[in-house]
């Protein structure tokens, strides 16, 4: 029976790095985002204040593990036998749980997480004991601490709401301050507003990020809440006068200080509370192993787990391996990237790419707010209007940058986010609300962003989705946490050892898929981003259009044949590849038509007049990939239901057509490589005419198969649509070649 439960404990120890790993990837979005967005230094230099701050909250947190041990249910109600199985549901359920948010790139609370999987786990087992004991079912309410619950659910609410209203009304403040042209005004206001805003930090790290720390004992936090408004006059003064020195004196700019002292505070707040979290259960586990084994090892169902009441300190030693493991997880995981990325996407300053679908209630929401906006400012006086218009005048957006160089937003919009989210979490902590770093700092950013009129009439639908979204997936996140957690409970009880193992497989399985998923996922996107950063680029614009016709039409060429020649092996594998690489191909000639914008504003002033030619190029490069789409899905749905294969005839001859567009594309590309359009031109509009031809009459020919009833629906509608999509194929092409040639040309004639 011992042996069980040190393979359980061990289990739990392996759970917990798992569960590090998956936390920090996702709770990182709380501190980085504000930094990397605003460009306030080096992405190395970033990762190394974020490190030494999660590194120094861990060391020092003294990590008391109340929500773990008896924040959600009386321990002493419980046996170890069933404390084990509620801990062990959790552990499993938080993996899998933060890891699908993860994969999925969306920021969640894990605390949220923790808190209602300690909920589902506890209630199963509370379910359990009252049928066991045949107790009366309103004996659960004595298992469970259902007002902690009730009170986490209702700072979740509160948070949002007071997190997103206080940024916007920060942000719209700051920007009124200090505008978006902030040399002249930063000037004057700069070092008192560092003054305070590092002054927020400090009271956000004296206040959340000391709580409870081992050098805070001895009654100095009480010492510190005691004379907090001293505090706080003094560092506002002494930052103040450093922070004029600075601007003064030397070339420092203050505003990215600011940035970087608040993502190491709230580095090292996160990793001194709230990341004690991943530790806390794992822990609480070894505490009870330990009470149960000291007390002569009475029967595990017997044992009764009062012990878990008592506050037990954690050793610095897990918090220090703690600590580095969350370290080394920041620097390597790409799955924090992606949760940092959405956030970003949600409150970049420019338009582009969002990754959101509108949806009815975003477009309500905008609509309303809208007609709201409209009213307010139609009541104002118009001086006031155009004086507030013009402080939210933004600066031109430098083009020529890459995704990886620009910024998101500017340092003012960081510092107010960091400054903001640090007085909310500590006004928040002072009160003893439970509230969630993830949540409030998320808000606060999407409160700014609001207020900084990112949300444009472009892309305001599609943020406001995204934003919605985000909160739907966490009140999902403590739906389902509850749930499952409820269900591992019982799975665990009733199977045993056996259970957790098949459990832990599954996990290991869902990891593997997951991974293969984030991985592909991240590949589209750096794809996306490859070729935005390709059309960004400061080379000629003349020869990326060349090499774009070119590859795109070689691209369509090649897999129009093995279209063909795979059709007529019935080879369904190879369709379904293809359909995969033209699915590729259509998302390339999208995003190029996407950043249409982009390339014309980096036209010289005597190509104006011809770039309507490079936009109709892009257009007729879309519908040539569209077309073979066309023809290549249904091919594969053809295949793919075993209807029957097409003619030898019918094949025969769609292998001559692929020849001729074969041949018509190497005659474009010739004239596009070697600048010569004159001496392919006719060429080209013979090929293109034959295949016309050709086209025309393969058509009669099978309208003679359809009136002798040599072919079947389904291979007529096939064999039609090819030949319709050939056709729009070979005049697409075509068209992408003129306009190409005007382009070119007329460019060099100006």
């Amino acid at each position: 029976m011992e042996t069980i439960f040190i393979i359980m404990i061990g289990i739990l120890i392996m759970l917990a790095i798992t569960d590090l790993v998956v936390g920090v990837s996702n709770d990182a979005v709380n501190f980085l985002v504000s930094a990397i967005g605003s460009k306030a230094a080096p992405l190395r230099t970033i990762m190394i204040i974020a490190g030494v701050g999660v590194l120094f909250g861990a060391t020092f947190s003294n990590g008391m593990m109340e929500v773990a041990r008896k924040g959600i249910f009386h321990p002493e109600l419980f046996s170890f036998n069933e404390i084990m199985v509620i801990f062990l549901a959790v552990m499993l359920t938080d993996i899998i749980l933060l890891d699908v948010f993860n994969t999925l790139g969306m920021p969640t609370s894990t605390t949220v997480s923790i808190v209602f999987e300690l909920l589902g786990s506890a209630l199963a087992m509370s379910i359990f004991l009252v049928y066991k004991n045949d107790q009366d079912a309103s004996e659960i309410a004595n298992y469970i601490n259902s007002g902690r619950a009730l009170l986490i659910i209702a700072g979740i609410l509160l948070s949002i709401i007071f997190a997103f209203t206080a940024g916007a009304i920060a942000q719209f403040l700051s920007r009124i301050l200090f505008s978006f042209k902030t040399e002249k005004s930063f000037k004057y206001y700069g070092a008192l507003w560092g003054g305070f805003a590092i002054t927020a930090i400090t009271y956000f790290i004296l206040i959340k990020g000391i709580k409870g720390s081992s050098f805070a004992e001895g009654g100095m936090y009480e010492y510190i809440k005691s004379n907090t408004f001293q505090i706080l006059i003094f560092s506002f003064i002494a930052w103040s006068i450093i922070l004029a020195i600075l601007q003064f004196f030397t070339k420092v700019n203050i505003l990215k200080i600011i940035v970087l002292t608040g993502t190491f505070a709230l580095a090292m707040a996160f990793a001194g509370n709230d990341l004690v979290n991943f530790i806390g259960v794992p822990l609480a586990g070894i505490e009870s192993y330990k009470a149960w084994a000291t007390s002569g090892s009475p029967t595990p169902d017997t044992f009764m787990m009062s012990s878990l009441s008592a506050k037990v300190g954690t050793p610095t030693l897990y918090l220090l391996i703690a600590g580095i493991i969350m370290v080394l997880t920041l620097w390597m995981s790409k799955k924090a990237r992606s949760v940092t990325e959405t956030s970003l996407a949600l409150s970049r300053q420019s338009e582009g790419h969002e990754r959101f679908e509108s949806s009815l209630i975003s477009r309500s929401i905008v609509r309303i707010t809208m007609n709201t906006a409209q009213s307010i400012s139609a009541i104002m006086p118009k001086q006031l209007n155009k004086i507030i218009d013009k402080r939210f005048e933004p600066q031109i957006i430098d083009e020529t940058k890459s995704k990886e160089d620009a910024i998101s937003f500017d340092l003012i919009r960081a510092s107010v986010n960091l400054m903001v989210a640090g007085i909310l979490i500590s006004i928040g902590t002072s009160l003893k609300l439970p509230l969630s770093t993830t949540y409030v700092t998320f808000m606060v950013a999407m409160g700014t962003s609001l207020a900084d009129r990112a949300w444009g009439r472009e892309s305001a639908v599609y943020r406001v989705s995204g934003v919605l979204s985000v909160i739907a997936g966490w009140f999902i996140t403590a739906f389902v946490a509850l749930t499952v957690s409820f269900i591992v409970a019982f799975i665990i009880k009733f199977g045993g050892i056996v259970a957790v193992f098949i459990l832990l497989a599954i996990g290991v399985f869902y990891a593997i898929k997951s991974q293969k998923l984030h991985k592909k996922k991240k590949a589209e996107s750096d794809e996306r981003n490859k070729i935005e950063n390709y059309v960004s680029a400061d080379d000629n614009i003349f020869e990326r259009c060349s090499n774009n016709v070119i590859n795109i039409l070689n691209s369509i060429d090649n897999m129009y044949l093995e279209t063909i020649e795979a059709l007529g092996k019935q080879d369904r594998k190879k369709l379904k590849k293809l359909s995969k690489d033209i699915n590729s191909i259509n998302k390339k000639s999208k995003i190029l038509k996407d950043n249409i914008f982009n390339t014309v504003n980096k036209l010289q002033e005597g190509s104006i007049e011809t770039a309507p030619y490079y936009v109709q190029v892009l257009d007729y490069l879309r519908e040539t990939s569209l077309a073979l789409f066309h023809i290549i899905e249904p091919a594969y749905d053809h295949v793919d239901n075993n209807h029957k294969p097409l003619l030898d005839a019918q094949i025969e001859g769609l292998k001559l057509i692929a020849e001729t567009i074969n041949s018509l594309a190497k005659n474009i590309n010739k004239a596009i490589k070697e600048n010569d359009y004159n001496q392919y031109e006719d060429n080209i509009m013979n090929i293109q005419s034959d295949l016309l031809s050709y086209l025309i009459e393969a058509r009669k020919v099978h309208i003679k198969r359809i009136k002798n009833k040599d072919v079947s629906t389904r291979n007529s509608m096939l064999y039609l649509n090819i030949l319709a999509e050939t056709k729009n194929i070979a005049l697409y092409s075509i068209n992408t070649y003129k306009y190409h040639r005007d382009f070119i040309i007329g460019t060099k004639e100006q």
